[in-house]
């Protein structure tokens, strides 16, 4: 008697494809509030979570329609992890860009934005420099891009515990 094994999709697969198709998204969320002059504004900065929660459900859901409508929790944490890297990779390379190439005095800008907001909250000018000296040290492309994607793989792995936990349907043992 002959057994036919049913090929499993890539977790690789669906999760690298989510995560480019959510990674533009996440770059034209960004590009609008960096031309609105709306990056510093805590509600619509942390709606980018929202796009990498639904980056992550998205390619979870649809990796598990491809595997007969299972997904084992480990799968579900991989793709997750996956989706919200590239997601943080991709929009880390396009603030890279916009901030060097496209729009060079955005990121001085944004320095007053916060210097205005420290003097606001009582910080003498000494304790205000400091960290001023402290943000210009993490303005390199490398902490720029690779920063991005460490941070949002982190949230990420964290949202896709929560997410994989609900949306797995592990395949009966004896099937």
């Amino acid at each position: 008697m002959t057994t036919m094994t049913e090929k499993q999709p890539s977790v690789g697969a669906a999760a690298l494809k989510w995560g480019f198709i959510f990674g533009l998204i996440g770059v034209v969320y960004t590009l609008v509030l960096m031309v609105a002059d709306l990056m510093m504004n805590p509600w619509l900065s942390s709606l980018t979570y929202l796009i990498v929660a639904a980056g992550i459900a998205v390619a979870m859901k649809n990796y598990r329609e491809e595997n007969n409508g299972f997904m084992s929790y480990g799968q579900g944490l991989g793709i997750g992890a996956i989706v919200s890297f590239l997601f943080g990779l991709v929009t880390g390379i396009f603030s890279w860009v916009y901030t060097n190439f496209i729009d060079t005095e955005y990121m001085s800008r944004m320095m007053e934005k916060q210097r205005v907001q420290m003097l606001e909250q009582g910080l003498t000018d000494e304790q205000i420099d400091a960290a001023m000296a402290l943000t210009e040290n993490f303005k390199g492309p490398l902490t720029a891009i690779f920063g991005s994607a460490i941070v949002m793989l982190i949230i990420g792995f964290i949202l896709s515990l929560i997410i994989a936990a609900i949306m797995k349907r592990t395949r009966p043992e004896f099937e």
